[in-house]
């Protein structure tokens, strides 16, 4: 459906964006989760031609969105972190000024817009001015005018900033109905709206990519056996000395009695080696039932947190060696 190539946008010295390589395919959501400042909106607007790249392409069905920039953005519905609304207008009155200017057949022109008016539930304020409704209905309308003249790729940069817990529930959900008919590229800094609505995610940092996988498979990959949960029945200090003693253990937080009898561990291997065969042969050597034992796979938060910081400390490490 869409592929970039090496895109980059510099400003000047500035790289703001540094040589991004990424597919979506037709149907799915892509979510493009970053820091402020990470890139996000300059990435959005180049996939949109709405700004040139400094290097890189970016082509939508095989078109060029510079070369075949009228094509391409045929097949693109974008609604802007801050959708370019006529507030003296009302919603039917904005919509039909869209699709004039998307070029949807005048006699076509009012069955599309109930259609978007019914899809998008905006039925209540359709004829109130924009400037009297709600900051929530104000971003259906924005998604209103993305869908117009049916395209083929939705891109949605921060759809939810600014709403309340409501809103934002009302909002996601339509992003999960559009997705069935569209593909879709959802730009946020919040991690959970993107666990709960994209099937795959990027995750960029200071312009470029760090990761590009699913949340689980994320999750998974960096967690490698490496965080291990237990419930141990012992004498603490007793299991904490034993549980020292395993070479890759690096770290030990006590969490207390939950159960009767019982004390639970949180424990950091430093090694990608499964360290469960081993701390269940100690403590059966020993005599302490392990009543419970399991991996800890990592939240999309602390993916996150891993990932960027971990950029981080490698770009200060480079200028260390400099």
């Amino acid at each position: 459906m869409i592929e970039v190539k090496r895109l980059t946008k510099r400003y000047g010295s500035i790289t703001a964006v540094d040589n991004l390589n990424f597919k979506v395919e037709k149907g799915e959501i892509l979510g493009f989760l970053g820091p402020n400042g990470a890139g996000k909106t300059t990435t959005m607007k180049m996939l949109t031609g709405y700004m040139p790249a400094t290097e890189g392409s970016v082509t939508i069905d095989g078109l060029d969105i510079i070369d075949d920039y009228k094509e391409a953005k045929k097949k693109i519905g974008y609604l802007p972190e801050h959708p370019p609304l006529y507030k003296n207008m009302t919603v039917r009155e904005y919509l039909n000024f869209v699709s004039e200017l998307k070029e949807v057949e005048k006699n076509k022109r009012k069955e599309t817009i109930d259609s978007v008016i019914e899809k998008l539930w905006l039925s209540d304020v359709e004829n109130r001015l924009i400037k009297n409704i709600s900051k929530g209905y104000k971003q259906r309308v924005g998604l209103a005018q993305a869908i117009i003249g049916d395209p083929d790729l939705l891109i949605l940069d921060e759809p939810t900033v600014g709403l309340d817990p409501k809103q934002i529930i009302e909002i996601r959900e339509l992003i999960k109905e559009l997705g069935k008919e569209h593909t879709i590229i959802l730009s946020s800094h919040i991690l959970s709206e993107i666990s709960a609505v994209c099937n795959r995610i990027i995750i960029i940092n200071k312009g470029r990519v760090v990761a590009i996988d699913t949340p689980e498979n994320l999750s998974k990959k960096l967690s490698q056996a490496s965080q291990i949960f237990a419930r141990i029945v012992g004498e603490k200090d007793k299991v904490i000395e034993i549980i020292k003693n395993i070479p890759q253990v690096e770290n030990i937080e006590v969490i207390g009695e939950v159960e009767k009898g019982a004390i639970d561990y949180n424990l950091s291997s430093s090694s990608k080696e499964d360290i469960r065969k081993k701390l269940f042969f100690k403590m059966a050597e020993a005599g302490y039932p392990i009543l419970e034992m399991q991996i800890k796979e990592l939240t999309l938060e602390e993916v996150f947190l891993r990932l960027t910081q971990g950029l981080a400390e490698d770009e200060k490490g480079d200028k260390e060696d400099e």
